[in-house]
């Protein structure tokens, strides 16, 4: 499932990195400490975290993972979106809580 798919599925908000909606979705994973992502995360998975600072796309960049999704209404920094468009990773959002955005994830992507 491309990451355009899950954005549509799950109206979701996308704030910025849009060349790279077309990544392939693989798994999800979701923490808020960047080295549990740095020790876990799988290439292809979409990141579901309430971190909004440019770290994360450091880490997203590093690990190879589809999109990030921010929790609860979060949106990016400034430098985040920044960092976002240079790597092609999108920062997508919804005012869902994580456990809930989680499950609808899952659930899609076990389809």
């Amino acid at each position: 499932m491309k990451v355009s798919e899950i954005v549509e599925e799950l109206n979701l908000e996308v704030y910025s990195g849009q060349n790279g909606l077309n990544r392939g979705v693989h798994g999800g994973y979701s923490s808020d400490l960047l080295s549990d992502v740095m020790g876990h995360a799988e290439f292809g998975d979409i990141w579901t975290t309430l971190q909004t600072h440019k770290n994360v796309i450091a880490i997203a960049s590093l690990k190879e993972l589809a999109a990030v999704i921010l929790v609860k209404g979060y949106k990016p920094e400034a430098d985040t979106i920044k960092q976002s468009n240079e790597e092609g990773i999108p920062i997508l959002g919804t005012s869902k809580e994580t456990f809930e955005i989680n499950g609808l994830l899952y659930n899609l992507l076990k389809k």
